[in-house]
């Protein structure tokens, strides 16, 4: 950790928000190997480009999964195992905002004033990080929208417009965590791991699961 300092941490964002944008296309083609969950010893920069990485795999699996559920013409089990799917992956997809934001937080505090005041933003780096996660598949498959031939002109038009849209939304949300770790570094914010506590996966919070067991 000696040689972390504040370049290195927003180089290795920027860096993680382009393999965001690449993976998209190369998990077309080949999916990644990702192993059982991530180890607990994560750390650094390297661990920090391997958490961003799995939230954004969270995200790519269920953009498609969710595309799936959308069908009219299977059988209803297809349905029901789309929606398992979509709430485990949507936990993993949660739980590992939180993870970046640990692992995060970790490499800057020896970077932090100590003595900024308690001003926080609305959303966390990992939670701006799964919106450019998003955002990333959505310019991906509004791509493929104006590729496509068997629309007519106006949807490739439509598509290829709100692609302009999408692409200056990315580059506006790039820009603002990259400000926002400014604002860390100069001491006017402080980042916090913010913890979503999801209560629908757990039988011992889910009204509906542990209530079947009386």
């Amino acid at each position: 950790m000696a040689d972390i300092n504040k370049e290195t941490i927003k180089e290795t964002i920027q860096d993680a928000i382009a393999h965001q944008t690449r993976s998209v296309l190369d998990w077309h083609f080949g999916e990644p190997v990702y192993e059982g969950d991530p180890a607990d010893d994560l750390a650094g920069v390297r661990g920090l480009r391997e958490l961003i990485a799995r939230q954004h795999w969270a995200n790519f699996q269920l953009w498609h999964v969710e595309d799936r559920a959308r069908r009219k013409d299977v059988d209803a089990k297809v349905i029901a195992d789309c929606k398992y799917a979509i709430d485990k992956l949507n936990q993993k997809r949660n739980d590992l905002i939180e993870r970046v934001d640990e692992c995060l937080i970790n490499m800057m505090e020896p970077l932090l004033p100590t003595d900024a005041p308690e001003r926080y933003n609305t959303e966390t780096v990992g939670a701006a990080l799964d919106r450019l996660s998003i955002q990333a598949l959505k310019i991906y498959h509004m791509k493929e929208q104006c590729s496509r031939k068997d629309v007519d002109e106006e949807h490739v038009r439509q598509c290829d417009d709100k692609v302009g849209v999408l692409k200056r939304q990315h580059h506006d949300l790039e820009r603002a965590i990259l400000e926002l770790l400014e604002e860390y570094f100069s001491g006017t914010k402080k980042p916090k791991v913010y913890f979503q506590f999801k209560m629908y996966n757990d039988p011992k919070l889910n009204p509906e699961l542990y209530g079947t067991k009386k």
